[in-house]
């Protein structure tokens, strides 16, 4: 029963649509109709500005993060903390509060591996950012680091629960950069500024 209250309490957590509110706060207007559509940070910082974004990618990032740390402080095992930060992560893809359509889950994502393989996560981050500095393509860097963080993962000994909900999360982004993918392939792909 407890597990079932920290899965609720951190797919609630997962809702919480940051970009909207920060948009709100900024005044910018809705991102899901301007830029890509997306309420993630990259859209807010083409849309409402880099601090926006930085605000966005923040905040998305704390979501996975808490409903770790809330597992944790309910002295959840590997399991239910894991299935915890699914919980989360599947609350910014499929959001209570906007029906059910949410953003990519990179950064909720970066937050739930920054709490579980904090080391696997900085070789994600590093990857990530080498690949987006050099091509300038925020989803390149992303798709490639969610490919990559199962393996981290597997390096750093962390429990084959956090390494089956890394496959798991890894396969939702890829999925939902679907888009992005067809725009790389065909070179129409918009760059970080």
């Amino acid at each position: 029963m407890q597990a079932l209250f920290i899965w609720i309490l951190a797919y609630i957590l997962g809702s919480i649509p940051v970009g909207i509110l920060v948009a709100e706060w900024f005044k910018s207007g809705d991102p899901r109709n301007l830029g890509s559509g997306n309420i993630g940070a990259t859209n807010l910082a083409r849309t409402a500005g880099k601090k926006a974004g930085l605000i966005t990618l923040g905040g998305d990032c704390l979501k996975g993060f808490s409903a770790i740390i809330l597992a944790r402080l309910f002295g959840a095992g590997d399991g239910v903390t894991a299935l915890a930060g699914l919980a989360a992560f599947m609350g910014h893809l499929y959001p209570l509060f906007l029906g059910f359509k949410g953003g990519k889950g990179v950064a909720t994502a970066l937050g739930i591996f920054l709490a579980l393989a904090p080391g696997a996560t900085l070789l994600g981050a590093l990857l990530f950012a080498a690949i987006t500095a050099i091509t300038r393509f925020v989803s390149l860097g992303s798709i490639v680091a969610a490919i990559t963080m199962p393996l981290f993962i597997c390096q750093t000994g962390a429990s084959w629960k956090i390494v089956y909900i890394s496959l798991l999360m890894s396969g939702f982004i890829v999925y939902k950069h679907k888009d992005n993918i067809m725009r790389l392939c065909l070179n129409k792909e918009n760059r970080l500024f």
